[in-house]
């Protein structure tokens, strides 16, 4: 029986995984540069956690968990987003007494039983940050701000940030009520989906894609308008802080986000590679969550990027493989292989390179075919162990390079030899 990966499941393989590597690099340089420390989260919640945590009459709860009982009939959840779960980490561990503000990021994966397609998969991967105790603007526009950042690091452009605010608790109950009313008359121009929304979660229709609801969405009214004082200013000093940092956004009324624990500031990341499943990444404040999930209360604000959608977005930018400086050991003999392994070990401690590869022979492959392995691997330097130089205790050197040469050194020369040609 020949077996396959489970659907919409994929694998990564080894002439794709550099790029991941890369922008996991650069995410947590960045990331770490700023103050944030990495958290990781199992992969299984009791299946309360995301019920409590994102919303009951979510799409992701109703529709997206791959949720089973276990051996002594516990519900469990595989990990549908990162959010919930380091809010059940930072109240059971009290992470809260580390710092007044904690900022925390995680990546790895997450699970939702979605139907399969472009940059949309049932295990895919996350880059997300949370920070945890500030109710300030100002911790909106750093996040944004690190956000606007971390984007121009991994080298896209052309992306688009989305922004709204959806007000306190109380705004958006007035604000939903305010909707429901603008919606009753308009019950049989919305998709079936959007119909059951009206009833369980009506901010759910403004999200709508389809046509049909986005035409009687139209002269819908504007959350804004339904914003107390304190949030209305809370939002103007987020719009007034980036466009003074020079971050570009567009403002944009409908965007409330799938999460019922989103208030205030929400956020979107769209780019246009994508087509119409377009968004990158989103965030935004979630000032009850902590609370509402048991802990003490505390502002929060955070984002989520969907890795394998910045990959997609980043195939018309170019990304380019880091150069490798790759020593390929060709041996011939088993003393001679012995020698090899020691000399590669050599080579990594003595050589301060940046992307250093040394690869070795671990078959009996003639000279010839070893240094067509070589070749394939692009060597910038081979180092030759065959009879005579075992004998000799010396080392033929080829520079692979256009133009280079051949040279015999001692065994003990070794490293200053490599370090003088790749340097």
């Amino acid at each position: 029986m020949k077996y396959k990966s489970v659907k919409g499941m994929d694998d990564i393989l080894p002439q794709d995984v550099w790029l991941w590597q890369e922008l996991e690099s650069r995410a947590r340089k960045e990331l770490e540069s700023s103050g944030y420390v990495e958290i990781r989260t199992p992969i299984l919640e009791e299946t309360a956690v995301f019920i409590r945590g994102i919303g009951e009459t979510t799409d992701i709860v109703t529709k997206e968990m791959f949720t089973f009982s276990d051996r002594k009939e516990r519900s469990l959840t595989m990990r549908p987003e990162g959010t919930a779960p380091i809010v059940r980490s930072y109240i059971e561990h009290s992470l809260g007494n580390i710092s007044p503000v904690l900022r925390l990021y995680y990546i790895g994966p997450m699970f939702r039983a979605e139907r399969p397609q472009k940059g949309r998969s049932r295990q895919f991967h996350q880059i997300g940050v949370e920070v945890i105790g500030s109710f300030s603007p100002y911790a909106d526009v750093e996040v944004l701000a690190q956000l606007d950042k971390l984007l121009k690091a991994f080298g896209l452009s052309g992306y688009v940030i989305k922004l709204n605010s959806l007000g306190c608790k109380s705004d958006k109950l007035k604000f939903t009520e305010s909707l429901k009313q603008y919606l009753a008359d308009k019950i049989n121009l919305l998709c079936e989906d959007c119909r059951n929304r009206v009833g369980k979660n009506v901010l759910r229709v403004l999200d709508c894609k389809k046509e049909s609801c986005t035409q009687a969405m139209r002269g819908a009214p504007n959350i804004l308008d339904n914003m107390c004082l304190k949030c209305a200013r809370h939002f103007e000093e987020v719009k007034s802080s980036l466009k003074a940092l020079g971050i570009n956004f567009q403002e944009t009324k409908n965007l409330v986000r799938g999460l019922d624990y989103y208030t205030a500031t929400v956020f979107e990341i769209t780019h246009p590679a994508l087509g119409t499943q377009d968004a990158i990444g989103a965030g935004g404040r979630y000032d009850n969550l902590i609370k509402d999930m048991g802990g003490e209360c505390a502002g929060a604000v955070g984002y989520a990027l969907g890795l394998e959608r910045i990959i997609l977005a980043l195939k018309g930018h170019a990304a380019r493989k880091p150069d490798r400086n790759v020593i390929y050991i060709a041996t011939l003999g088993d003393a001679a292989r012995l020698e090899g392994l020691k000399i590669s070990e050599s080579l990594k401690d003595g050589l301060a390179l940046p992307n250093l590869v040394v690869l070795r022979d671990m078959g009996e492959a003639s000279l010839k075919s070893q240094m067509r392995s070589a070749d394939r691997q692009n060597a910038k330097v081979v180092i030759i162990l065959g009879e005579d130089e075992m004998k000799e205790k010396k080392l033929t050197i080829k520079d692979m390079r256009p133009g280079g040469s051949q040279v015999s050194v001692a065994a003990e020369l070794v490293v200053e030899e490599v370090r003088r040609i790749l340097c």
